[in-house]
């Protein structure tokens, strides 16, 4: 056999070779070396997620309760002390306030539990939230289960909620919002006759009106929820904006209704977040007995929609651990959230809201 035959034919067990296994070797190295075994957080580019009402609010931030539930779980019944880190982060200082708790929102719209991270926790948590929800998980993939220290934990909740009005709103024309080269879709009523404004009426509230880029508006549902959306928020935490709101509302002795020739415009809104919270993951703290630990993954998502019949939302938040060693204008009011507005889901008769948005630029959640 000359030299040449001998090349080629290497040459051709080679690419034979390499075709059976550069794809298993390509394949292997999606999966990553380390516990991730879920596809990374897919996160809008320009919407922010927020982890507590107290955590200072960027433009086009959005929050929900599920995650400071499974802290304040960790704190409290797990760690059975602050968490702190070294150095301590601004973020952790506020979970550890615990601002919203189990007592603002029913239990009916939650499931939380916290255990040991294995299979049969993964299936008790994927029955429950199927019995309760009829929902199936975003994350419960993107943990491990397997090989786990007996001193590990998991922390799981997830809240899911539909609201509706009792009176559906009207599509409006798409037009701007903002400064916003896009045009957005929004939904309220323009020039309703006596009938429909008297209907609609039964489910808004004008919390307060000083101009049309200064108000407040609170729409009702069929369900225990309000809806509270106020333009050109004030503040620098959720927090501080939604006090700021009930403060003026308390203050405000004018026409609480809208009347004829008033209109009503907010944007549809829609949109889905899931997010890897790097920022407190592998730093070590301390439980009470001295016992070290360090949060290996954490993950939470946001899910919500908005439209003229209503709404729905759904957030999960799971983490794990390791053991380690006023006037009114004389002309009608507009109530138009065409440019930069804040958004509150609260129970009636809470005090403290669920879910909260401050929105810049409309067309970011219209996905």
């Amino acid at each position: 056999m000359n030299k040449k035959l001998i090349i080629v034919i290497l040459i051709s067990i080679l690419v034979i070779i390499g075709i059976c296994f550069i794809p298993r070797l390509m394949k292997l190295g999606d999966v990553g070396i380390g516990k991730w075994k879920g596809q990374n957080p897919s996160q809008t580019e320009g919407i922010n997620i927020a982890l507590t009402l107290e955590d200072k609010v960027q433009e086009n931030t959005i929050w929900c309760g599920t995650f400071q539930l499974i802290w304040n779980d960790l704190k409290n019944d797990l760690a059975k002390q602050d968490i702190v880190f070294e150095p301590q982060l601004e973020v952790v200082e506020n979970l550890n306030k615990g601002t919203f708790k189990e007592s603002d929102i029913s239990d009916k719209y939650y499931y939380k539990v916290y255990g040991y991270p294995s299979l049969e926790l993964k299936k008790e948590i994927e029955k429950a939230i199927k019995d309760k929800f009829n929902e199936t998980s975003d994350i419960l993939d993107d943990f491990d289960w397997n090989d786990r220290n007996a001193g590990d934990y998991f922390l799981y909740t997830m809240l899911r909620k539909n609201f509706e009005f009792a009176t559906t709103f009207q599509d409006l024309a798409e037009g701007k919002f903002g400064n916003s080269a896009k045009n957005v879709k929004y939904f309220g009523f323009d020039n309703a006759n006596e009938t429909e404004l008297r209907k609609y009426n039964e489910q808004i509230q004008v919390l307060y009106y000083n101009s049309k880029d200064d108000f407040a508006i609170k729409l009702k549902t069929k369900q225990e929820d309000e809806i509270v959306l106020c333009k050109n928020p004030k503040g620098n935490t959720f927090n501080e904006i939604y006090e700021s709101i009930n403060k003026e509302a308390t203050i405000y002795n004018k026409l609480t209704k809208l009347i004829d020739g008033e209109s009503l415009k907010i944007p549809n809104i829609k949109l889905n977040e899931k997010k890897e919270i790097k920022e407190i993951e592998n730093k070590p703290f301390r439980f009470a007995d001295g016992r070290e630990y360090e949060i290996e993954k954490a993950i939470q998502t946001i899910q919500f929609e908005l439209d003229k019949a209503g709404g729905k939302i759904k957030s999960e938040a799971g983490m794990d651990g390791k053991m380690e060693a006023v006037r009114i204008e004389d002309e009608p009011r507009q109530f138009w959230f065409n440019d930069t507005f804040a958004i509150f889901l609260v129970e009636e008769g809470k005090s403290t809201p669920y879910f909260a948005a401050k929105i810049d630029d409309a067309s970011l959640f219209q996905k």
